[in-house]
């Protein structure tokens, strides 16, 4: 196997891999070709074609139809299965011209007859090469559209959403608010009374009532909190003590669960930085008490705090039951959520994460996920140290 080693650096020389028993024959080819400014390498039969491209790139393979061992036929059909889109120019003897046909049926570029006219060669060499970035033009811009497309759907879907979100909070609150204050009224008159039957399932019914109008209000607040334009109140904050402030307010949940919340990384110099506390609290709020929700009774949470790039990052570890890769893309969608949908669940509104990644967004910030089924899941912040000018 005889391989050239020029780099191709400017992207506009042609890799050819000629394929050929005949050693002489491929060797005077391959001289010819490299004077035309293509980079040749060579290799004598099927085998050693397929094992050069398993580890080499190629634009171009010009193969043998007769070939000991593995024909050129066989050989073309592994190519054409393991390294689609490469293209492939057959050369056949005088008395194979029907197989050059039959290679041109089963999808290869072209054939040549031998003894072959090098400049004819070359030029076919060229078209083939030609065709090969044509398509992959092609496929990159298919990829960018479906790209381009989706982000559109999802940026008209959050316009929609803002546009309706805000109309919608505004006139369930109103209703909310009376519901939450005749409930409060039948609770006072019945906590007065001890003349109604079935007294305590009145009460379990109200504390339905009011649990469910608690839901719907945080899911207008979250709503209304998205849509509202916030300037950036930068202040300076020690990200590892807002952590700790932050996991003081979800203790009761915690505690509840007995589930531990513990760092990693020792206590050193304050993590300072110039940002918005009340957004950062918000963010920190959803992703700690997201990760009590994924774990089981009893079950550990991690934090992690670290600079990198001119950045401070968080980081919160759970070893709950993970995310599924169908779903770890559509964690920060609206509603997107896979905690029960029932009223007595307090979480599970799907704008929480959503939320968290506007908030770390407008921040100029990012959120990172990573996660497997039964792993756990990690949840990385990472804040820019502005300072003040």
């Amino acid at each position: 196997m005889e391989i050239n080693t020029l780099e191709n650096d400017t992207g506009k020389v042609v890799r050819v891999l000629l394929v050929d028993d005949e050693e002489r024959f491929r060797q005077a080819i391959a001289r010819r070709l490299e004077r035309r400014h293509m980079i040749v390498s060579q290799v004598p039969d099927g085998a050693s074609c397929l094992e050069y491209l398993s580890t080499h790139e190629a634009d171009v393979v010009v193969l043998d139809m007769k070939m000991p061992g593995m024909s050129g036929m066989e050989t073309f059909e592994a190519v054409n299965k393991y390294h689609p889109g490469l293209q492939v120019i057959f050369l056949t003897g005088n008395a194979g011209i029907t197989d050059g046909v039959e290679g041109i049926r089963a999808g290869a570029f072209d054939y040549l007859a031998k003894p072959v006219e090098i400049d004819h060669l070359a030029g076919k060499i060229r078209q083939a090469w030609e065709l090969k970035r044509l398509e992959a033009a092609r496929e990159r811009d298919k990829i960018f559209r479906r790209r381009l497309e989706k982000r559109m759907i999802h940026t008209q879907r959050l316009a929609s959403l803002g546009t309706m979100s805000t109309g919608i909070a505004h006139e369930i609150n109103n209703p909310l608010a009376i519901i939450k204050e005749s409930a409060g009224f039948m609770r006072t008159v019945l906590a007065d009374s001890d003349q109604i039957p079935e007294k305590k399932m009145l009460f379990k019914g109200l504390d339905k009532i009011e649990k469910s109008v608690d839901r719907a209000g945080r899911i207008t607040h979250q709503l209304l909190g998205y849509v509202r334009k916030h300037g950036r109140d930068l202040t300076p904050v020690d990200i590892r003590q807002l952590t700790e402030d932050t996991v003081v307010l979800i203790k009761q949940k915690t505690q509840a669960k007995k589930v531990s919340v513990k760092w990693d990384t020792k206590p050193g110099h304050p993590m300072r930085m110039y940002t918005d506390p009340f957004q950062v609290r918000q963010v920190l709020i959803n992703l700690l008490e997201n990760a009590v929700d994924a774990v089981e009774p009893g079950g550990r949470i991690r934090l992690s705090l670290y600079r990198k790039d001119e950045a401070v990052c968080l980081e919160v570890r759970d070893n709950g039951s993970g995310i599924t890769p169908e779903n770890i893309e559509k964690i920060f969608d609206p509603f997107f959520t896979t905690k029960p949908n029932v009223p007595e669940n307090e979480s599970g509104t799907g704008l929480g994460l959503f939320v968290v990644h506007k908030i770390m967004a407008a921040l100029s910030g990012s959120i990172q996920v990573e996660s497997e089924p039964g792993q756990g899941a990690l949840f990385t912040i990472c804040l820019p140290e502005w300072h003040p000018e």
